[in-house]
This record gives structure tokens, C-alpha cells and sequence, in this order.
């Protein structure tokens, strides 16, 4: 018997989008050097040695978020422990509003996401870099 979704990424997409701030190319590009924004890729690594990633960028691959997060996890990263405006990004913003959505949910706040995500940015000439290592 086939599986009968009833909620589909259009859906989950638009609850998302109703919760999250959206950030432009233009706001994000002013903000990337603010020492209080952190700008998280959450691109899957292969993506991220493909295209590059935004300057000074810390990236989390989407299938570790909850973990990284999350202090009391044995895989927390101290970047998520900090009071700061996080930027999420992926490379077209849904993967970015879903994750956004999720963080606040757990209490990581500020978090909005890259309108567009990682192609807008880099279409719009923003500065792109190799992966650091």
C-alpha cells in the first residue's frame, strides 16, 4: 500500500517561511563581517568543496544541526553557544527555513536564513571562498 503524506514541503515550507525572518542577499552582505552575526552552511560537504562557501562561514552539515545545538549532546559545537544572530543558509533556502524553524524551536535565537540561499548569494557577486579546513 502506498504511503499517504499528509503534509507535504509546500506546507512545511510555508510554516517555515511564517516563522523565520528572511534576510536579502543585500542585509546578509552587510552583516557578514559583523562580528555579531554567525552565518552557518548547512550544505552537505560535497556541495560545499563544489561551489565554496560565504567568507568566515562555520559549516554544519544539516544531519548534525539538532546535535551541534544542543549542549547537552555528546557532538555540541560552543559556536552554538553564544549570544549572536545566527544566519543559516543552504544552497536555495529551503533546507535553511526548515532548519531555522527547528533551531528556534529548540531555543537557539536569534536565526533567520538567507533568502535564496548560498546560489542568490553567489549570483549576486558576494564574496565566495574555498572551504576552510
Amino acid at each position: 500500500m502506498a504511503q499517504t503524506i499528509t503534509k507535504g514541503i509546500k506546507a512545511l515550507l510555508a510554516e517555515a517561511n511564517a516563522v523565520v525572518t528572511t534576510l536579502s542577499v543585500v542585509e546578509a552582505m552587510e552583516k557578514a563581517q559583523d562580528p555579531d552575526y554567525v552565518f552557518v552552511d548547512l550544505r552537505d560537504i560535497r556541495e560545499v568543496q563544489r561551489t565554496g562557501m560565504i567568507p568566515g562561514a562555520f559549516s554544519c552539515p544539516r544531519g548534525m544541526l539538532e546535535f551541534w545545538i544542543d549542549p547537552d549532546s555528546p557532538y555540541h559545537k560552543p559556536v552554538f553557544n553564544q549570544d549572536k544572530t545566527y544566519v543559516f543558509y543552504c544552497a536555495s533556502a529551503w533546507r535553511s527555513a526548515l532548519s531555522a524553524k527547528l533551531a528556534i524551536e529548540m531555543g537557539l535565537s536569534p536565526v533567520v536564513h538567507l533568502e535564496g540561499g548560498f546560489s542568490a548569494w553567489a549570483e549576486a557577486g558576494a564574496p565566495v571562498v574555498p572551504r576552510e579546513s
